[in-house]
């Protein structure tokens, strides 16, 4: 399948954030200007922000980022009627970490639990009514770590059992043009009828890695304003205490 200017792949994306995803398809336009893709919805919510939906943060920087977007906000994944949402060939799912995170209390991400992760499995619900061609999951390491393998391996498990092929792996920045060793895990999922019945015999190439050739310093602005720096008393809170 060639996406165009009459056929652009249609994207949906799930727990969206600022629009990462968004901004990826966007850098592929500009190295294959023939490639093109549409934003026909998202969805975007944080539970325990007391702002109205547009004026939460990530809202507003998905806003500023997709003017083509505004508007296509669906808010809460946990109360979305998919069968009034556009179609679309991409769905991504960039699920709360909190709960997976070494960072945080890892309690998890078990269908049910009433974890922020867990609403995971509510993009279900996507993938059986609007049968997108293309899944992509980006989540952190951890959630493909002894302790939450078999979770996740159960809901790859349930893509298959809803006809999708998966193909996942670790993934670093830093190995890809980024200088931060920041590593997550990417679950590319394809329906199968989009493999032609070659189910088995077909692989997802994740790409190559290739060598660093930025360091930190070579992003860092040289000169920042003040209003950026921390307080002498925030600075004592990373103090080591006597």
């Amino acid at each position: 399948m060639v996406y165009t200017k009459e056929n652009p792949l249609r994207l949906f994306e799930v727990c969206a954030g600022y629009g990462s995803q968004a901004l990826a398809l966007k850098r592929l336009h500009e190295y294959y200007p023939e490639f093109e893709y549409e934003l026909t919805g998202w969805c975007e919510f944080d539970p325990e922000s007391k702002s109205p939906l547009e004026k939460q943060p990530a809202v507003i920087a998905h806003d500023a980022l997709h003017p083509e977007g505004i508007g296509k906000n669906w808010g809460d994944l946990t109360k979305m009627d998919w069968s009034l949402v556009p179609d679309f060939d991409l769905l991504t799912y960039s699920t709360p970490c909190q709960s997976i995170s070494a960072a945080g209390l890892q309690h998890g991400f078990a269908e049910g639990s009433g974890t922020r992760s867990s609403i995971i499995w509510y993009v279900r619900d996507a993938v059986k009514i609007k049968r997108p061609k293309f899944l992509m999951l980006e989540n952190v390491k951890a959630m493909v770590s002894k302790k939450f393998l078999p979770m996740f391996n159960l809901w790859q498990t349930e893509l298959e059992r809803l006809g999708y092929a998966n193909f996942a792996k670790v993934l670093n920045a830093k190995d890809y043009g980024v200088p931060q060793n920041r590593e997550r895990i990417f679950l590319v999922s394809i329906r199968m009828d989009e493999l032609d019945g070659l189910a088995g015999k077909v692989q997802y190439h994740f790409p190559k890695p290739f060598p660093l050739e930025k360091r930190l310093k070579d992003v860092l602005e040289d000169k920042v304003d003040e209003k950026y720096y921390l307080s002498d008393e925030r600075l004592k809170e990373f103090m080591p205490q006597e």
